[in-house]
């Protein structure tokens, strides 16, 4: 294992070397729709309260939205090996493209439900994936993936205070409207990145796709399934219990949630670094006890300076779905390797699938309940990723 050196983990390095010409157009064209899926989505729970749902009405409608994203990846793994990947991606965002208008339009909770779906469809994410590793040098897969992830984060840091200081001054309306328009210029910005088809390895594929592989598929696809229903547990419950409890503005919400995505961005950036540098479990294991920790310090105090170090260590939290990239695209050939993401992906949300009504649940008897058992099953997976079983050298076999 080669030395860390101060100067390769200086954030925003990689734009030098990690991305190539099609990868910085999908950075930014990700940065723009991030931007646009910022104004809302972090203070979509409140919306959803403003309607008339209680905590357990907010779970329902997340995991109605988990629910979708549990079938679609898979089908998404499917077409993004048959034909170009490119185009699967702007079929993702087309697909996207009308929910914040939906969103709009709902004259109460349940109306919310046919858009929540329709936003969990994720049919993009297996070929955003598999095109990023067929881009990404070896040496570099998990800085490349945690970079692109990155970009989701930047676009999130100021878009959530600003989505709720708008919705405060000129309506939520008004935010939907914007992000469709953000919306519209990522999907047109893909148009500009080459188009990237599935290249016939027969031999790679029959020698990578053993036994073996499918074991490891398979272990590794139980533990982020874990991981996001823990995740998931207590996501939609952040922006509710720091106006519940903490009695924080909307505007001060969408500040901390602005926090947590500078998080993500910085942080995942050194994630990324720990993952090529020491192994990709490792930097799983770090990303959860930032998680850990962000939890335990939200219900030990009650100050601004501490919410703030609180939620941005809980950006490490949305740095997941990268990993989860970074270490199947390790193991998988490229000839089937959207599918074999899709599968990571479509598992992590089944078993999240009921995590955000059960954390609703356990929110309404206290407050403080989905985040102590968030703090010890975090705690426990951080231990749990340095096992042997996911020892780096064996994904390489």
């Amino acid at each position: 294992m080669s030395r860390f050196k101060c100067r390769d983990i200086l954030p925003f390095e990689f734009l030098s070397g990690a991305l190539d010409r099609d990868l910085k157009l999908l950075f930014v064209s990700t940065f723009i729709g991030a931007f646009g899926d910022g104004l809302y989505f972090f203070i979509l729970p409140l919306y959803v309260r403003e309607l008339g749902a209680d905590p357990v009405d907010v779970g329902i409608l997340f995991s109605i939205m988990i629910l979708a994203t549990a079938f679609t990846p898979l089908l998404g793994g499917f077409l993004a090996d048959k034909y170009d990947r490119k185009k699967i991606m702007i079929a993702g965002w087309l697909i996207w493209l009308p929910v914040p208008i939906l969103f709009s339009l709902a004259k109460n909770w349940f109306q919310l439900l046919p858009s929540a779906f329709l936003y969990g469809f994720w049919i993009g994410q297996p070929a955003f994936s598999a095109y990023i590793a067929s881009s990404a040098g070896k040496e570099k897969m998990t800085l490349t993936f945690t970079t692109l992830s990155a970009s989701w984060s930047l676009g999130y840091i100021f878009s959530p205070a600003l989505g709720a200081y708008l919705s405060d001054a000129v309506g939520i309306q008004w935010v939907f409207y914007l992000a469709f328009i953000l919306y519209g210029t990522c999907t047109g910005m893909l148009f500009l990145i080459s188009s990237r088809g599935v290249a016939t390895q027969t031999s790679q594929l029959s020698s990578t796709a053993t036994s073996f592989g499918r074991k490891k598929l398979l272990i590794w696809s139980a533990f982020f399934a874990v991981i996001m229903f823990v995740v998931f547990l207590v996501r939609p419950l952040i922006p509710q219990i720091l106006e519940d409890e903490f009695h924080l503005t909307k505007s001060l919400v969408g500040i901390l949630g602005s926090i947590t995505f500078l998080g993500s961005g910085v942080l995942g950036i050194y994630l990324g670094r720990i993952g090529d540098k020491w192994r990709k479990a490792g930097a799983i294991s770090v990303c959860m006890i930032l998680c850990s920790v962000s939890a335990l310090i939200l219900v030990s105090f009650n100050n601004l300076i501490a919410l703030s170090l609180a939620s941005f260590l809980m950006g490490a939290s949305y740095t997941s779905w990268s990993l989860i990239g970074a270490v199947i695209s390790s193991l998988a050939p490229e000839a089937s390797r959207a599918r074999w993401i899709s599968v990571p992906l479509s598992s992590s949300m089944f078993a999240a699938f009921l995590a955000p009504y059960l954390g609703g649940v356990l929110y309404e008897t206290w407050p403080y309940n989905p985040f102590l058992i968030f703090i010890v099953a975090t705690l426990l997976l951080s231990i749990l990723a340095l096992a042997r079983i996911f020892e780096e050298e064996t994904e390489e076999n």
